[in-house]
Order: structure tokens, then sequence, then C-alpha cells
């Protein structure tokens, strides 16, 4: 009688001691980089002000990724690098033309590979009806994705005016 319940006792001891064995761990979480993203942003978008400034439409273009969309004022949008030069080269080759922006919402998402700024901006440049320089104010937001290499670049680009822009002051 012993032979005819010892398979059947092995597999219930193998059962229970199975079930007994503890849980793997789980994987571990990725480490939390907001605030360096964040200010990774803040900082890319500062050398881009100055990018801007250089007029130089290779330099400014530097911060979109191969497949960004720029969206400006009256318009259509502007898909690739090299349309995005394109529209930036003849944007720069105004006298008047110049842009100030800065952000005053940066927010990373908790994955750590998409995030957003919006901000204001002042952008002076010639109007074509009056052939005089006029400064228009506004608002923006900008949508970044990280890079393999941990950069961030822009895939989303939209900005648009306060109101009519202003005749320049001397």
């Amino acid at each position: 009688m012993k032979a005819r319940y010892s398979p059947l006792a092995s597999v219930l001891l193998a059962a229970i001691l199975t079930g007994c064995a503890p849980a793997p761990a789980p994987p571990a979480a990725p480490p939390d980089t907001h605030d360096a993203d964040v200010k990774a942003i803040k900082d890319l978008e500062a050398t881009w002000v100055q990018n801007f400034a250089s007029k130089d439409p290779d330099k400014i273009a530097t911060v979109y990724a191969d497949d960004a969309s720029v969206m400006i004022t009256d318009m259509p949008v502007i898909n690739g690098i090299p349309a995005a030069k394109t529209a930036l080269k003849s944007m720069v080759a105004d006298k008047n033309f110049s842009i100030t922006f800065a952000s005053d919402k940066v927010d990373v998402a908790k994955s750590g590979d998409i995030a957003y700024s919006q901000g204001t901006y002042t952008m002076t440049s010639t109007n074509p009806k009056t052939k005089k320089p006029a400064t228009d104010k506004g608002k923006y937001v900008t949508v970044f994705k990280k890079q393999a290499d941990g950069s961030w670049k822009v895939v989303a680009d939209i900005f648009n005016s306060d109101g009519p822009a202003a005749p320049a002051k001397a």
C-alpha cells in the first residue's frame, strides 16, 4: 500500500514547495530623471534663442527631429528639417527679424521620453504692407522627444500671436 501513495505524495510535495518559493522580484523602476530632463529642455531652449540670434537657418534647425512639424502663423504646416530650413531662411533674411522666447512651463512624461514646453515670445519683423518693423507678441507650445542618445529634439512646434503686430518701438 505504501508504494501506491509515494508518487502522489511526491507530486503534492513538489507542488507545495513550488508554491512556497519566493516570487521573483519586480523589475527595477527606471531612474527618475524628470528634473534633469526639464533642465535639459530649458537649456536647449536658451541655446535655440541664441541660434535664432545668429540668423543661421542650419544652426536654428539643429533642435528639430528629422520628422518635426513646424506650425507658423499664416503658413501651411512645415514638415521635416529641409522644409523648416527653407522657411527659416526667408524669416531670418529680414533685416528687422529678431525673436526671443522663454518657457513658463516645462513638463516631462513619467516615461521620460516625451515632453512639452509652453511660454511666450516676442518677434520683430518687417510688416509686408507698411515695409516697417512690427513687433508681435504671442504664445507657443513645443513638443520634445528624447532621442536614442539621450538628447531632446523638437517634434512639433506651434506659436500664435496675441493680436495684430504693433509697430516696433524705435
